[in-house]
């Protein structure tokens, strides 16, 4: 009689009180935060992060995700390493105190406070973006989210695309403003294995 009454009542609770939450640890090999700046009014300048690292988590049943990324910002490349007669590169200048000041905040944050869906597929992601020690709101618009079967580890792997835009002048980084644009177009890859459970 009791194991029926159990039967009764797990088949009246929502679908969403058996949804298991699975997590996913980013893959930094497989993981590029990338940001667009307009330069001179003449082109769009293109950087990426190099060492990247966080965790996604994701409830298909009940429609919750979350994302952590962390950034560091001593590992940002916009393909300009090599000084020849300068005093400095271009890279070496964007991790100075001018622009993301890598010594004094090494690690640029992004943490999720809600994602959104659009039917069973994650469509954006409001979070906050934490940089040069200063925390400001930010809208990723998810334009991909995908998983399969990693087939060499054989690990189910979820990844996707999402951007978003920012005035860098919010978090205090003012230099060279305007001919180096204040608008920043931040876009990242991600892609990652499921943890063990």
């Amino acid at each position: 009689m009791l194991g029926k009454m159990l039967a009764l009542a797990c088949a009246a609770l929502p679908l969403s009180a058996f949804a298991a939450v699975e997590s996913y640890s980013i893959d930094p090999v497989h993981t590029f935060p990338i940001f667009a700046v307009e330069h001179m009014g003449l082109s769009m300048l293109y950087g990426r992060v190099d060492k990247t690292s966080g965790k996604v988590t994701i409830d298909r049943a009940a429609h919750t995700a979350s994302l952590d990324v962390s950034m560091d910002a001593a590992s940002i490349d916009t393909g300009d390493s090599e000084r020849g007669s300068r005093p400095r590169t271009r890279d070496e200048h964007l991790r100075s105190a001018d622009f993301f000041n890598a010594a004094e905040f090494p690690k640029i944050l992004y943490k999720s406070t809600r994602v959104n869906f659009t039917g069973d597929t994650p469509s954006s992601i409001e979070g906050n973006l934490t940089m040069l020690g200063v925390t400001k709101p930010l809208t990723l618009t998810v334009e991909r989210f995908r998983c399969n079967l990693n087939v060499p580890n054989r690990k189910d792997r979820c990844g996707g695309n999402a951007s978003g835009k920012i005035k860098r002048s919010d978090f205090g980084m003012k230099y060279g403003i305007p001919a180096l644009g204040d608008e920043i177009t931040l876009m990242l890859q991600w892609e990652g294995d499921r943890d063990a459970q």
